[in-house]
């Protein structure tokens, strides 16, 4: 898994303990826990179809008219 054995682990996992500090850690994963959900549920789901209804063509006299009656 890209050369990264336990040592290396350990290393990484004290150097974010020493940046972020014990409070920090579970609200840190937590973060990461959602972000891997939310991102595998995007990736899984079809993509939608947008449906929407299209804008009413009016022809330069008719837009004129309703101008004029204002």
């Amino acid at each position: 898994m890209f050369g990264i054995g336990i040592p290396e682990l350990i290393i990484i996992l004290v150097i974010v303990l020493i940046i972020f500090g014990a409070n920090k850690l579970p609200e840190i994963g937590a973060g990461m826990g959602k972000a891997i959900k939310n991102f595998k549920k995007a990736t899984s789901e079809p993509d939608e179809i947008e449906v929407s209804p299209e804008k009413e063509k009016v022809s330069p006299s008719e837009s004129k008219e309703k101008e004029s009656s204002k």
